[in-house]
């Protein structure tokens, strides 16, 4: 069918294929790491913006102001065995059927992403990202900040059925680079990689559950996600702290969205690329430095390469065609719909 003929739908939507849960935050003897309110007292420590309020005299007046403010923190336990360990544990879903849209309005459009991810399946086979999941999966990268304070980790990795596991694969995270990827040649991230791949190709259902078990010291503040507050009216404390409700109360946990961050931290085929791996983000966003690495005017964001891919059959690069399959992976509302 002539290129001409396929429409840019309205409506187009991919489910994300890689499914992390929250990760839940418990200490190394299994007791759950459980949020706690401190009230504290803190001190005018931000940027004077006028010289006006530089005079000293309105200065000490300020700072004679208590800055009062209530915090949630997390902590590990002070003492006994285990205290200073955080285990931080999350189950993964990884499952086929890449390319088929959930919802697309143009049944010649549906066609032919189908056949360019059938071709890209028949020729890569999800290797290539499938490894660098699993890198990121070994090298402890969704334990975020934790994984700074922590002196040596451990990352045990079982592939579930019917409850059971049925291979096991153990990582010493710490002495995995963060800084790299797609480049391991360590046999087990291989297998893993492998299983990966084979789930995102349609040949099973991959159920990962990963623990990763971080020493560090006891008492220590550890960071589980913080919650965006949109209505300060209704919650005073100037940090909150995410937690799941289970069956021994609110433990701390990261977002299963910032699990999600970590694990598709891939992308090192961007413009100007130093060969350090970001998200794969439809415009290569990084919010920690305020910067897209994919800017439309580079036509190198996913949506340029997805439309010329898809529309005028001008295939991108080998990297790029691993990045806007990454995104279709990751899942998400892609239509030209107003």
């Amino acid at each position: 069918m002539p290129k001409s003929a396929i429409a840019n739908p309205s409506v187009l939507a991919f489910e994300r294929k890689i499914d992390p849960s929250d990760a839940i935050f418990t200490s190394g003897n299994g007791d759950p790491i459980v949020l706690r309110e401190k009230a504290v007292r803190g001190t005018i420590s931000n940027r004077i913006k006028k010289q006006k309020d530089a005079d000293p005299a309105k200065l000490d007046a300020a700072i004679e102001s208590p800055n009062l403010q209530t915090v949630d923190v997390a902590t590990l336990p002070v003492d006994g065995k285990g205290a200073d360990t955080l285990v931080v544990t999350f189950t993964l879903r990884v499952i086929g059927n890449v390319g088929v849209p959930c919802a697309c309005n143009e049944p010649t459009y549906r066609d032919r992403v189908q056949s360019v991810v059938a071709d890209y399946i028949a020729r890569d086979g999800f290797r290539t990202l499938g490894l660098r999941y699993a890198e990121n999966i070994a090298n402890a990268r969704a334990l975020w900040r934790n994984r700074l304070s922590a002196q040596d980790i451990e990352t045990t990795v079982r592939l579930l059925k019917d409850g059971e596991a049925i291979k096991t694969w153990s990582f010493d995270s710490f002495s995995l680079r963060l800084n790299e990827s797609g480049v391991s040649d360590n046999k087990d991230i291989i297998d893993l990689g492998t299983v990966i791949a084979d789930a995102l190709a349609g040949k099973s259902l991959a159920l990962l559950e990963v623990v990763s078990k971080a020493r560090m010291a006891p008492g220590l503040e550890v960071f589980p996600s913080q919650e965006l507050i949109m209505d300060r009216t209704r919650n005073s404390k100037s940090r909150t702290l995410y937690a799941v409700e289970t069956k021994s109360g609110a433990v701390a946990a990261l977002h299963s969205q910032k699990v999600g961050n970590a694990l598709r931290t891939v992308d090192t085929w961007y413009p100007d690329s130093d060969g350090m791996p970001i998200a794969a983000e439809m415009y290569g966003s990084v919010t920690t430095m305020s910067k897209a690495f994919r800017q439309p005017r580079l036509k190198r964001d996913f949506y340029n390469l997805l439309d010329g891919w898809m529309l005028k059959d001008k295939v991108p690069s080998e990297g790029d065609q691993h990045f806007v399959m990454a995104c279709i992976i990751r899942g998400g509302v892609f239509g030209s719909a107003d």
